[in-house]
């Protein structure tokens, strides 16, 4: 290792990560006495927000969530006086380490989220920084209007981190980077003056400079640099489409108008506090096309990027074959890749018009020109349907890249560097020469079309030879990307992965130009310190280092996918908030309900790894603030399939509980909704009464009382039979197809016992000989819950063994939740039974098992309309397509709700402290469209908490799919 290398390695940091704050305690107290929002200083908070989607992690001071600009100006007059940094950040998305510091956080998210006004005729936008971008592009699209900018991250970034990177994204082609779209900031500056930038006219500098005071002191230091420097900034900032790279110099050039709103975008947070923002909104093509041109690789796709912008497409995005091979081996968009052209490289190219008849041209004519290109790439056209499927293939590119089966773990560090788009091709060879001379490799796939491509490379951030080899690295890397007259840079910012990086790129007199102009806006140096100018070390205040250490445990679950560690499946997480969403989908439901980070699938993860890392929760398991996360996961499953890298929340929190609670009583309630199976066997002796003691008012109310259950919640009522009771005077076919064996959960045995029949009774219609267990047998999924796991571990065994005689039999099980027992708890906590994987490999919902044995199975004729609530475990773990597919084949117009889970989750939505969570799920999606929904809509939900939901909160009658499918016989 060479001796330069081994000193900038060994450079002191400034502050090691868990160190306090001196004056903490004191200016905690202090900002709870002047502002209205929330103030959190614990261990907890501080621990969660301790990183980003970066490699960084820096222990904050606290966290302020602020309600108004009132607040905001409050927060920084407390931080002025104990002399404290400040960090705005949004969703932190941030891959750069911009967004983790060792600073009083402010998180916009929360409340200062609004979207303020939209004036379609001047188009533009007023908005609030925490407000979500696709919230505002909703909006805009009402007038037919757009906010260009379109980052992967649109579902959850927020306008102000877009700000402070200059975020960019897939159609920025369509209206540049976020720079190229904002009119005006109103913003705060660390010593508490309030001002409104944006462009200005030379006589309006001469008056805002003659007029005084601290604005005028701004200004004209501003004036000062551009006349210095402007020289300097036209030669050696590059003229690409993507440079973000440093401060927007260019901007304050008499051609670009003296724009003091434009410069400050992409200075990430080191300069001013964004307290409102007007925005440029751009005309939306209504109509759009897309098309994929497939290539023999990416670096022949990127040479043909030219050609292709000469058709003034409104996005332009490629990526490698290495990227479609590792979404194979993830399992990840299967269906979807099927849809790309031929080739080992490719470019997803889409148009837009204001009319079907101009996009088709203009479609037409770009697939007779790329036939004509010399590589001769494939082609195909899409319809709309098949265009969503192929950019999703695209937005999943960085769940691709991580934690990939057989490949080293991936991580950022190089990884948006931007060249013009006809020096691409030669950037993409000349990259991957230098990884494969340092033993790196990584998927290639980004914003082709403006020259900006993703990496994520196998670095070793866990030895010092291993830094060292990386900090060699970015720092060839840069060389390169600046030979080519590009930009380190070109989407993400430079924070502290490419900080220090900077003089290579602009050298030392813009670099101090660069500090001036932070010097002018922050002289104190407390806003981001240490990020962007004067930035730490890349490798200073990395998350995984030579000192990582995490505790050592064994655990119940085995966590194959993560070489068996606890540890590394907390790190599995990277931070890119596809948690954190609002609208679609299932993950995060909690989160949906409170927007606390703490309650995101990201959030747990990330308090999950500081827990083993024990430096800032040093309690371990027992940590309360821990368990206090954990606890509002309502263990839909949604992560292990939504989430980019399969977190797998549900497993990780049963984990979490079984430690926590070693040794020492669990809660009441624990005891009797973990083992409801017992509890209803013997409320079968004698279900009149025990439905009797139930719903008497005293009874009900001190048993609510003792198990912590919601007033407002009406117990369910046990069966007058048992299904396996009922089964045994079933009838069965005449001539039989096969034997199946029909799984009696505790719900629909004891509780909805005719859902089991009307399920027997389509089996045998169908042809099937039904076996039923009569013995009291359980799959213990309430358990996981609470985390008894070594019960769990019991019941299953018990389940194996009572399963002996019926080995070679498939396994129909009617509630969602009891078949992903079998599918994925069961080989996790029983690794080494045979038994297990071949249970796993038999067992069927019944929409699966009649689509795959009986494929002349006819259901009923039914019409009308279906309104499907999918539950969270058969959406997450064996998807809806053969449910969906049965039903629609019954002539019915099948709607199947975005709704997300219902809300009730088993015990969860008893709960008394988890009620309003639960409602607010409910009010989500699922109950509005039950009450919207036209008199005779039939409502299908296969899961009994979902039935349960519906019923405690509307006068419809949700039915398994087994009731629909029994309805004529």
């Amino acid at each position: 290792m060479d001796a330069p290398l081994l000193t900038i390695l060994h450079a002191p940091a400034v502050r090691t990560p868990f160190d306090p704050f001196p004056s903490a305690t004191d200016l905690d107290a202090h900002l709870r006495r002047t502002i209205r929002g929330e103030v959190r200083f614990d261990q907890g908070t501080r621990a969660l927000y301790a990183t980003d989607a970066s490699n960084y992690r820096q222990i904050p001071i606290g966290l302020v969530l602020p309600l108004d600009i009132e607040d905001v100006e409050a927060t920084l007059a407390a931080c002025r006086k104990f002399n404290a940094p400040v960090l705005a950040r949004g969703a932190a998305t941030s891959l750069a380490g911009q967004c983790c510091n060792t600073a009083v956080i402010l998180d916009f998210s929360k409340y200062m989220r609004r979207i303020l006004e939209v004036d379609p005729e001047a188009r533009t936008a007023r908005v609030e920084p925490g407000v979500v971008l696709d919230r505002v592009r909703e909006a805009a699209e009402k007038h037919a209007l757009t906010f260009a900018p379109d980052p992967a991250t649109h579902s959850r970034c927020t306008l102000g981190g877009m700000i402070g990177n200059n975020s960019c994204g897939t159609h920025s082609l369509l209206g540049g980077k976020t720079v190229d779209n904002i009119e005006s900031l109103d913003i705060l500056l660390y010593d508490g003056t309030r001002m409104t930038v944006g462009p200005t006219s030379e006589e309006q500098l001469d008056a805002i400079i003659a007029a005084g005071g601290r604005q005028g002191e701004i200004y004209a230091g501003l004036k000062k640099i551009r006349d210095k420097y402007a020289s300097l900034i036209r030669e050696r900032f590059p003229r690409i489409p993507r440079r973000v790279s440093g401060y927007n110099l260019d901007e304050l050039l008499p051609e670009q108008g003296f724009n003091v709103a434009r410069a400050l975008v992409g200075s990430e947070g080191t300069c001013v506090t964004i307290l409102e923002t007007k925005l440029r909104l751009v005309k939306s093509p209504q109509f759009r096309c897309l098309v994929g041109l497939g290539f023999p690789d990416a670096f022949i796709a990127a040479d043909n990027v030219p050609l292709v912008l000469e058709h003034n497409p409104i996005a332009l995005e490629g990526f490698d074959g290495l990227l479609v091979e590792f979404m194979q081996r993830k399992g990840l968009a299967t269906e979807e890749v099927r849809l790309l052209p031929e080739g080992n490289g490719y470019l997803l190219v889409e148009l837009g018009a204001d009319s079907a008849e101009e996009v088709a041209a203009k479609a037409d004519a770009l697939v007779a020109a790329a036939q004509a290109l010399p590589a001769r790439p494939s082609v195909r056209l899409y319809s709309a349907e098949e265009g969503r499927k192929v950019w999703f293939v695209r937005e999943s590119a960085l769940g691709a890249t991580a934690f990939v089966p057989g490949e080293p773990v991936g991580w950022e560090g190089w990884e948006d560097a931007a060249v013009a788009p006809h020096k691409l091709g030669q950037y993409l060879r000349a990259i991957c020469d230098l990884m494969k001379e340092y033993g790196y490799r990584s998927p290639m796939y980004g914003h082709f079309g403006h020259g900006c491509v993703h990496l994520r490379i196998n670095f070793d951030f866990k030895s010092e030879r291993g830094i060292a080899v990386y900090r060699e690295f970015i720092d060839r890397a840069t060389d390169l990307v600046v030979s080519l007259g590009g930009s380190i840079s070109g989407e993400h910012g430079d924070g502290q992965s490419r900080g220090v990086l900077l003089e290579k790129m602009f050298g030392p007199e813009l670099m101090e130009a660069f500090r001036t102009f932070k010097h002018l806006w922050d002289p104190q140096g407390r806003m981001n310190p240490g990020k962007l100018i004067d930035a730490y070390q890349p490798h200073n205040y990395l998350r995984l280092n030579t000192s990582h250490a995490p505790m050592q445990t064994s655990t119940h679950f085995h966590f194959a996918s993560d070489g068996g560690l606890f540890e590394q499946a907390a790190l599995r997480c990277v931070g890119v908030g596809a948690c954190r969403k609002e609208e679609a989908g299932t993950m995060c439901p909690s989160y949906m309900a409170t927007r606390e980070e703490k309650h995101s699938t990201r959030g747990r993860a990330h308090l999950l790894w500081e827990m083993m890392q024990g430096d800032v929760i040093r309690d371990g398991w027992r940590n309360e603030e821990v368990r206090e996360a954990l606890d509002l996961c309502l263990a839909c499953k949604a992560c292990k399939t939504e989430c980019p890298v399969n977190v797998d929340m549900a497993t990780y929190k049963a984990e979490f509980l079984a430690h926590h609670y070693k040794g020492r009583l669990r809660p009441m309630n624990a005891y009797a909704f973990g083992f409801i199976d017992k509890w209803a066997r013997l409320a079968s002796v004698a279900p009149g009464a025990a439905n009797r003691i139930a719903n008497w008012s005293l009874t009900s109310r001190l048993t609510k009382a003792t198990l912590h259950i919601h007033p407002s919640r009406t117990l369910p009522s046990f069966s007058s039979r048992t299904f396996r009771n009922r089964s045994k005077t079933l009838k069965q076919p005449a001539q039989s197809k096969g034997d199946v064996l029909l799984w009696a959960d505790t719900f629909n045995n004891y509780l909805h016992s005719d859902t089991a029949v009307a399920a027997h009774k389509v089996l045998t219609s169908a042809g099937f000989r039904v076996h039923v267990l009569q013995q009291h047998v359980c799959c213990g999924r309430p358990l996981y819950d609470f985390g008894l796991l070594d019960s769990a571990k019991k019941y299953l065994l018990k389940t194996l063994d009572a399963l002996t005689d019926y080995a070679e039999m498939p396994v129909v099980v009617l509630e969602p939740s009891c078949a992903t027992v079998f599918r994925d708890e069961l080989v996790n906590l029983l690794p080494d039974d045979p038994r297990a994987m071949q249970l796993r490999n038999r067992t069927y919902l019944l929409s699966q098992f009649l689509v795959k044995h009986a494929p002349e199975y006819q259901p009923p004729a039914i019409g009308g309309t279906i309104l499907v609530q999918g539950h969270c475990h058969h959406q997450a773990i064996m998807k809806m397509t053969d449910e969906i597919q049965l039903l629609r084949s019954t002539g019915a117009t099948v709607k199947l709700l975005d709704s997300g889970c219902c809300g009730m989750a088993g015990p969860f939505g008893f709960e008394k402290d988890k009620y309003d969570v639960s409602q607010a799920l409910a009010e989500r999606v699922l109950l509005p469209a039950i009450r919207s929904a036209e008199p005779g809509t039939l409502i299908v939900a296969d899961g009994f908490s979902c039935r349960e939901q519906v019923a405690q909160n509307s006068t419809s009658h949700a039915l398994h799919l087994a009731e629909v499918l029994a309805r004529n016989l």
